[in-house]
């Protein structure tokens, strides 16, 4: 009888709940988006020297892709460590320098050049051990000085000794190419680099490397007290780093055709990569790579269009001040939470 009380018929049943409740609509996967979205950004890399061929655009995309490497091989150090570096100009110019000065005395010409790329990578690194060795022993305030120090230390080198030619500056070998395809070779060698770099700094990230990165860059008293040995893990991090900007610093010497040492070593490269990094997102993967894309064209765009040299340094100064009060976090992870707020909200109306 009881059964027979509780029991109703489908229909009636349906009747007094009520209508069905709403079908949620299946969601969108953030994993998802961000694979979809990483696809159309080396979709329209790849392409575009193939869709844009005028010489001015593919200079300026050369110049953004072998920033993308700059400010990612910077993050993997600074950003994850939170050592905060303003000497990598160090590196970058002597990558720049050893192809120059080993195409000179080797007599290289064409592609040949290239195969210099990789031992401007290794000199990069080399020089970044002993340097890391003396900088990084102190913590993060003084290690900046330091590395401003170190920097101006091989700017005067460059200037003053025989070898780099001082501010005559060593002139780079002479490409026999086709004009209108004379940046693609450039262009895509950079973008692989910059493939390569944004996959490291990616792999490094979610290893216990990087783990070990991000407990110093956290608490590196507190790291150290967990067994962390932060002095072998900031310096692996310091060399990588220079590595990689080695590396894009001999590609952009033999790109731009002269070495000179206030270009080669330029304090305007160390903002730069730094602003890059920190506009994008600090520490994260993609945010080093939306810095260059944003930062570098404008950047280009602002120097062929600014005759005053010094206006443009001002902006790009006065940028960098503008993000650090407004967009602290940068703009990846400060619009990955406006989105999940947003989300949130519209959850709870439901």
């Amino acid at each position: 009888m009881s059964e027979l009380k509780g029991a109703a018929p489908p229909g009636l049943r349906s009747e007094a709940a009520g209508p069905a409740a709403p079908r949620e609509r299946p969601r969108v996967s953030g994993k998802l988006l961000r694979a979809a979205g990483i696809a159309m950004v080396a979709a329209a890399l790849a392409v575009y020297p193939l869709v844009i061929t005028n010489g001015l655009a593919t200079t300026i995309a050369v110049d953004g892709v072998i920033f993308i490497s700059a400010a990612a091989a910077w993050n993997i150090f600074s950003g994850y460590s939170g050592y905060i570096s303003l000497g990598h100009a160090v590196f970058f110019g002597s990558g720049a320098y050893t192809v120059a000065i080993g195409a000179r005395d080797w007599h290289l010409t064409g592609d040949a050049v290239f195969a210099l790329l990789p031992l401007a990578a290794v000199v990069g690194a080399v020089i970044a051990v002993p340097c890391g060795l003396v900088a990084l022993r102190v913590r993060r305030h003084t290690f900046v000085v330091i590395t401003i120090a170190l920097f101006f230390i091989f700017q005067l080198m460059a200037f003053n000794l025989s070898f780099t030619a001082g501010s005559i500056g060593i002139i780079a070998p002479i490409l026999n190419w086709a004009p209108a395809t004379y940046n693609d070779p450039f262009y895509y060698i950079a973008l692989a680099i910059a493939a390569g770099t944004t996959a490291l700094a990616w792999l490094i990230r979610g290893s216990r490397f990087g783990l070990q990165l991000r407990a110093i860059r956290d608490d590196e008293d507190r790291a150290r007290g967990l067994g962390v040995r932060a002095m072998r893990v900031k310096l692996s991090a310091f060399v990588i780093s220079a590595f990689i900007t080695a590396l894009v610093g001999g590609l952009w010497f033999y790109f731009i055709g002269e070495a000179l040492p206030q270009f080669a070593f330029d304090p305007i490269f160390d903002l730069s990569v730094a602003l890059m990094a920190f506009l994008g997102g600090l520490g994260t993967v993609a945010g080093p790579v939306l810095g260059a894309l944003i930062i570098e064209p404008a950047q280009q765009y602002l120097t062929t269009t600014i005759t005053n040299d010094y206006l443009s340094e001002i902006l790009l100064g006065a940028l960098f001040l503008v993000v650090i009060l407004l967009l602290p976090r940068g703009v990846i992870p400060t619009g990955s939470e406006l989105i999940s707020k947003w989300t949130a909200r519209r959850e709870n109306r439901r």
